[in-house]
């Protein structure tokens, strides 16, 4: 368990990055190219489950790659907990399937979005970026066939979103970013980003991805 940074701390914009993966040299090399990044700050390696919840803790980081598969449990099942240290981090998953089960799962744990592990470099940058921005790392294609693979539950939603909140949510549904919905709406992104900040915590969400998963499942918005 590894931790880094300057004695002067970094600026005040950089991403703060945790790596969680056990396959040492794919983590290695995975650190290496963020730290070259000039906005992000690899702040701490893990191998396991149990050195991700110190790490949540003494490195706040405002991302973290997290391995799906740890030699002491499941990535994706750990994500309640790990947010349960930090709430604000947003979960990137990697991993070395794509099938929709275990994408689905992410989702409704918590996820703000999934890398599979033979993506480029460049795109695993481009997605840390994007998630701590708030944008879903996720593709609208895959989200739009993931979508109607989330479990549903009776009794509607406690919820109670505005008409805008809602409008919102399906354009989210569709794939777009918060740049897209701004241009969408003839309204700013700083505004779409306070809207989808105040619905995430209406439906208690960590994560825009885990916001739409939730309101799919309680009837808010159509799942496909």
């Amino acid at each position: 368990m590894t931790g880094s940074g300057t004695q002067d701390g970094p600026p005040p914009d950089t991403v703060r990055v945790l790596v969680v993966d056990d396959h040492q040299m794919f983590a290695a090399s995975l650190a290496q190219a963020l730290q070259s990044e000039s906005d992000l700050l690899v702040v701490g390696q893990g191998t396991s489950i149990s050195e991700a919840r110190a790490l949540m803790a003494s490195t706040t980081p405002d991302v973290v790659l997290l391995d799906h598969r740890l030699p002491d449990g499941d990535g994706v099942g750990a994500i309640a907990e790990l947010h349960g240290i930090r709430p604000s981090a947003k979960i990137v998953v990697l991993t070395a399937t794509t099938s929709d089960r275990l994408l689905v799962a992410a989702m409704e744990a918590g996820a703000a979005g999934f890398i599979a592990k033979t993506q480029r470099l460049d795109d695993v940058i481009d997605g840390v970026r994007a998630a701590a921005q708030g944008e879903s790392v996720v593709s609208a294609k895959l989200l739009t066939r993931l979508l109607p693979r989330l479990r549903r539950q009776g009794g509607g939603s406690r919820a109670e979103l505005t008409e805008r909140e809602r409008e919102i949510l399906d354009l989210l549904a569709r794939g777009l970013s918060n740049a897209d919905i701004a241009q969408h709406l003839t309204i700013s992104v700083h505004t779409v980003r306070n809207h989808v900040a105040n619905l995430s915590a209406k439906l208690g969400a960590h994560s825009k991805l885990e916001a739409l998963s939730i309101a799919v499942r309680e009837g808010l918005v159509g799942g496909g």
